[in-house]
Protein backbone atom coordinates (compact mmCIF):
# COMPACT_ATOMS: atom_id res chain seq x y z
CA UNK A 1 0.00 0.00 0.00
CA UNK A 2 1.32 3.41 -0.71
CA UNK A 3 2.30 5.47 2.09
CA UNK A 4 -0.47 8.11 1.46
CA UNK A 5 -2.93 9.40 -1.20
CA UNK A 6 -2.16 12.81 -2.43
CA UNK A 7 -5.51 14.57 -4.63
CA UNK A 8 -4.21 17.90 -5.96
CA UNK A 9 -5.93 21.34 -5.58
CA UNK A 10 -5.39 24.82 -6.87
CA UNK A 11 -6.71 26.92 -4.07
CA UNK A 12 -3.69 28.04 -1.82
CA UNK A 13 -4.92 25.90 1.32
CA UNK A 14 -3.33 22.23 1.66
CA UNK A 15 -5.01 19.97 4.38
CA UNK A 16 -2.42 17.17 5.84
CA UNK A 17 -4.29 14.31 7.83
CA UNK A 18 -1.39 12.14 9.28
CA UNK A 19 -3.18 10.27 11.60
CA UNK A 20 -6.53 9.31 9.58
CA UNK A 21 -4.79 5.96 8.37
CA UNK A 22 -5.66 2.39 10.36
CA UNK A 23 -3.86 -0.06 7.91
CA UNK A 24 -1.04 -1.97 9.67
CA UNK A 25 1.58 -4.07 7.60
CA UNK A 26 1.17 -7.86 8.15
CA UNK A 27 4.77 -7.96 9.72
CA UNK A 28 3.57 -5.13 12.61
CA UNK A 29 0.22 -6.37 12.95
CA UNK A 30 1.70 -9.74 14.36
CA UNK A 31 3.77 -7.95 17.02
CA UNK A 32 0.61 -6.01 18.16
CA UNK A 33 -1.92 -7.19 20.82
CA UNK A 34 -5.52 -6.92 20.84
CA UNK A 35 -5.19 -3.17 22.21
CA UNK A 36 -2.82 -2.42 19.84
CA UNK A 37 -4.79 -4.13 16.50
CA UNK A 38 -7.78 -1.40 17.59
CA UNK A 39 -5.86 1.19 16.53
CA UNK A 40 -8.03 3.20 18.96
CA UNK A 41 -5.87 6.49 18.94
CA UNK A 42 -6.57 7.14 15.24
CA UNK A 43 -8.14 10.64 13.75
CA UNK A 44 -11.08 8.44 12.89
CA UNK A 45 -13.51 10.08 9.74
CA UNK A 46 -11.43 13.09 10.01
CA UNK A 47 -10.71 13.33 6.50
CA UNK A 48 -14.61 12.35 5.70
CA UNK A 49 -15.15 15.35 7.88
CA UNK A 50 -13.72 17.90 6.01
CA UNK A 51 -14.60 16.29 2.54
CA UNK A 52 -15.86 19.08 0.13
CA UNK A 53 -15.86 21.92 2.59
CA UNK A 54 -14.60 24.30 -0.15
CA UNK A 55 -13.31 24.01 -3.78
CA UNK A 56 -9.87 23.14 -5.10
CA UNK A 57 -8.18 21.78 -1.48
CA UNK A 58 -4.97 19.95 -1.92
CA UNK A 59 -5.21 16.77 0.49
CA UNK A 60 -2.39 15.06 1.18
CA UNK A 61 -3.77 11.59 3.38
CA UNK A 62 -1.84 8.86 5.40
CA UNK A 63 -2.49 5.29 4.70
CA UNK A 64 -1.12 3.52 7.72
CA UNK A 65 -1.76 3.82 11.31
CA UNK A 66 0.15 6.33 13.51
CA UNK A 67 1.12 2.91 15.23
CA UNK A 68 3.44 2.14 12.19
CA UNK A 69 5.53 5.26 12.59
CA UNK A 70 3.79 9.00 13.59
CA UNK A 71 4.07 11.46 10.60
CA UNK A 72 3.63 14.32 13.32
CA UNK A 73 6.37 13.48 14.91
CA UNK A 74 10.24 14.76 14.82
CA UNK A 75 11.84 12.26 12.91
CA UNK A 76 14.75 12.74 15.06
CA UNK A 77 12.78 11.41 17.68
CA UNK A 78 13.18 14.59 19.54
CA UNK A 79 9.38 15.35 22.63
CA UNK A 80 6.77 18.12 21.12
CA UNK A 81 6.19 18.84 24.95
CA UNK A 82 9.10 18.33 26.86
CA UNK A 83 8.06 17.21 30.60
CA UNK A 84 4.90 16.21 29.38
CA UNK A 85 3.35 12.98 28.61
CA UNK A 86 2.96 12.04 24.90
CA UNK A 87 3.79 8.98 22.61
CA UNK A 88 6.69 8.51 20.39
CA UNK A 89 8.06 8.15 16.74
CA UNK A 90 6.86 4.66 16.92
CA UNK A 91 4.29 4.71 19.63
CA UNK A 92 4.63 2.04 22.35
CA UNK A 93 1.40 2.52 24.38
CA UNK A 94 -1.89 4.35 23.54
CA UNK A 95 -3.04 7.58 25.01
CA UNK A 96 -4.19 6.03 28.14
CA UNK A 97 -0.54 4.86 28.61
CA UNK A 98 -2.01 0.97 27.61
CA UNK A 99 0.86 -1.50 25.62
CA UNK A 100 -0.05 -1.69 22.01
CA UNK A 101 2.93 -4.25 21.74
CA UNK A 102 3.01 -8.13 22.62
CA UNK A 103 5.52 -8.43 25.44
CA UNK A 104 9.16 -8.17 23.60
CA UNK A 105 7.57 -7.47 20.35
CA UNK A 106 7.92 -3.81 20.46
CA UNK A 107 9.70 -1.10 18.19
CA UNK A 108 13.70 -1.72 17.58
CA UNK A 109 15.88 1.31 16.12
CA UNK A 110 15.34 -0.87 12.90
CA UNK A 111 11.93 -0.62 13.07
CA UNK A 112 12.23 2.84 13.19
CA UNK A 113 15.00 3.76 10.60
CA UNK A 114 12.64 1.26 8.22
CA UNK A 115 9.60 3.31 8.57
CA UNK A 116 11.14 6.06 8.68
CA UNK A 117 12.29 5.49 4.91
CA UNK A 118 9.27 3.71 4.11
CA UNK A 119 6.52 6.04 5.56
CA UNK A 120 7.22 9.15 6.93
CA UNK A 121 10.00 10.46 4.83
CA UNK A 122 7.67 9.97 1.43
CA UNK A 123 4.77 11.40 2.96
CA UNK A 124 6.48 14.65 4.04
CA UNK A 125 8.44 14.70 0.85
CA UNK A 126 5.25 15.06 -0.74
CA UNK A 127 3.85 17.31 1.91
CA UNK A 128 6.81 19.86 0.98
CA UNK A 129 6.23 19.04 -2.83
CA UNK A 130 3.05 20.16 -2.47
CA UNK A 131 3.99 23.58 -0.75
CA UNK A 132 6.53 24.46 -3.18
CA UNK A 133 3.79 23.57 -5.89
CA UNK A 134 0.78 25.68 -4.01
CA UNK A 135 3.45 28.52 -3.09
CA UNK A 136 4.33 29.45 -6.84
CA UNK A 137 0.88 29.07 -7.94
CA UNK A 138 -0.71 31.94 -5.23
CA UNK A 139 3.00 33.15 -3.43
CA UNK A 140 1.59 32.08 -0.32
CA UNK A 141 0.42 28.46 1.02
CA UNK A 142 -1.21 27.58 4.02
CA UNK A 143 -1.06 24.25 5.78
CA UNK A 144 -3.94 22.93 7.94
CA UNK A 145 -2.85 20.26 9.63
CA UNK A 146 -6.14 18.30 10.69
CA UNK A 147 -6.39 15.79 13.91
CA UNK A 148 -9.11 14.57 16.15
CA UNK A 149 -8.63 13.18 19.59
CA UNK A 150 -10.89 11.89 21.96
CA UNK A 151 -11.77 14.34 24.47
CA UNK A 152 -11.22 12.75 28.15
CA UNK A 153 -7.45 11.55 28.23
CA UNK A 154 -6.29 12.04 31.72
CA UNK A 155 -2.70 10.57 30.80
CA UNK A 156 -2.15 13.65 28.75
CA UNK A 157 -4.30 16.32 29.81
CA UNK A 158 -6.47 17.42 32.85
CA UNK A 159 -10.49 17.65 32.56
CA UNK A 160 -12.25 18.11 29.17
CA UNK A 161 -10.64 19.02 26.10
CA UNK A 162 -12.40 21.60 23.82
CA UNK A 163 -14.25 21.14 20.64
CA UNK A 164 -11.75 23.36 18.92
CA UNK A 165 -8.34 23.10 20.25
CA UNK A 166 -6.07 25.92 17.84
CA UNK A 167 -2.72 25.58 17.12
CA UNK A 168 0.18 28.21 16.36
CA UNK A 169 2.82 27.43 18.47
CA UNK A 170 2.14 30.29 20.36
CA UNK A 171 1.64 32.39 17.27
CA UNK A 172 5.31 31.51 15.56
CA UNK A 173 4.18 29.20 13.01
CA UNK A 174 1.55 31.93 11.01
CA UNK A 175 0.62 35.07 10.39
CA UNK A 176 -1.57 36.87 13.01
CA UNK A 177 -4.39 37.13 10.73
CA UNK A 178 -4.69 34.00 10.54
CA UNK A 179 -5.02 32.95 13.42
CA UNK A 180 -7.40 35.82 14.62
CA UNK A 181 -9.73 34.71 11.97
CA UNK A 182 -9.60 30.86 12.98
CA UNK A 183 -10.41 32.68 16.49
CA UNK A 184 -13.10 34.43 15.74
CA UNK A 185 -14.91 31.79 13.75
CA UNK A 186 -14.65 29.23 16.48
CA UNK A 187 -15.96 31.95 19.25
CA UNK A 188 -19.23 32.66 17.10
CA UNK A 189 -19.41 29.11 16.26
CA UNK A 190 -20.85 27.69 19.59
CA UNK A 191 -18.61 25.18 19.77
CA UNK A 192 -15.83 25.00 22.94
CA UNK A 193 -12.22 26.37 21.94
CA UNK A 194 -8.97 27.08 22.95
CA UNK A 195 -5.81 28.85 21.35
CA UNK A 196 -2.70 27.26 21.89
CA UNK A 197 -3.46 25.19 24.45
CA UNK A 198 -2.32 21.65 25.06
CA UNK A 199 -2.28 21.17 21.40
CA UNK A 200 -0.38 24.29 20.22
CA UNK A 201 0.73 22.36 16.98
CA UNK A 202 2.65 19.01 16.41
CA UNK A 203 5.96 18.92 13.86
CA UNK A 204 4.17 19.45 10.99
CA UNK A 205 3.36 22.83 12.20
CA UNK A 206 6.27 23.54 13.36
CA UNK A 207 8.59 22.45 10.67
CA UNK A 208 6.73 23.60 7.41
CA UNK A 209 4.73 26.74 9.53
CA UNK A 210 7.45 29.82 8.23
CA UNK A 211 5.13 32.69 7.65
CA UNK A 212 8.56 35.27 6.57
CA UNK A 213 8.87 32.51 3.51
CA UNK A 214 5.51 32.84 2.41
CA UNK A 215 4.02 29.32 4.19
CA UNK A 216 1.62 29.27 7.14
CA UNK A 217 0.45 26.45 9.39
CA UNK A 218 -2.17 26.25 11.68
CA UNK A 219 -3.14 22.97 13.84
CA UNK A 220 -6.79 21.93 14.34
CA UNK A 221 -7.09 19.51 16.94
CA UNK A 222 -11.32 18.31 16.89
CA UNK A 223 -12.65 16.90 20.03
CA UNK A 224 -13.85 13.70 18.28
CA UNK A 225 -16.88 13.43 20.95
CA UNK A 226 -17.86 16.76 18.52
CA UNK A 227 -18.58 14.55 15.78
CA UNK A 228 -18.54 11.06 17.05
CA UNK A 229 -21.66 8.72 18.62
CA UNK A 230 -19.20 7.69 21.38
CA UNK A 231 -15.36 7.63 21.64
CA UNK A 232 -15.11 4.16 21.99
CA UNK A 233 -14.96 0.93 19.24
CA UNK A 234 -16.44 1.12 16.78
CA UNK A 235 -16.06 5.18 16.13
CA UNK A 236 -18.78 5.85 14.53
CA UNK A 237 -19.79 9.53 13.30
CA UNK A 238 -22.97 11.31 14.44
CA UNK A 239 -23.91 13.12 11.19
CA UNK A 240 -26.27 15.83 13.19
CA UNK A 241 -23.29 16.77 15.27
CA UNK A 242 -20.82 16.27 12.35
CA UNK A 243 -22.54 18.44 9.97
CA UNK A 244 -22.66 21.32 12.63
CA UNK A 245 -18.81 20.80 12.69
CA UNK A 246 -18.93 21.18 9.09
CA UNK A 247 -20.69 24.37 8.96
CA UNK A 248 -17.52 25.86 11.01
CA UNK A 249 -14.41 24.21 9.57
CA UNK A 250 -16.00 25.34 6.26
CA UNK A 251 -15.83 28.67 7.41
CA UNK A 252 -12.91 28.43 8.53
CA UNK A 253 -11.08 27.25 5.46
CA UNK A 254 -13.02 29.42 3.30
CA UNK A 255 -11.62 32.63 5.20
CA UNK A 256 -8.08 31.69 5.25
CA UNK A 257 -8.78 30.87 1.73
CA UNK A 258 -9.87 34.65 1.15
CA UNK A 259 -7.09 36.18 3.48
CA UNK A 260 -4.76 34.10 1.01
CA UNK A 261 -3.75 36.76 -1.52
CA UNK A 262 -3.23 39.68 0.94
CA UNK A 263 -0.61 37.58 2.42
CA UNK A 264 1.49 36.89 -0.49
CA UNK A 265 1.22 40.45 -1.85
CA UNK A 266 2.97 41.30 0.89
Amino acid sequence: MDPFTLRQGDSPIILAFPHAGFSVPHEIRERLNDEGKLSRDTDWHIQHLYAGLIPGLTTITANNSRYVIDLNRDPGGNSLYPGQTTTGLIPENTFDNVPIWHEGAGPTAADTAHWLEAVHQPYHAALAAEIARIRALHGVAIVYDCHSIRSQIPWLFEGVLPDLNIGTDGGVTSAPELETAVVDIARASGHSWVLNGRFRGGWTTRHYGRPETGVHAIQMELSQISYLQTEAPIFIMDQEKAAHLRLTLGQILQKLAELAPALANR
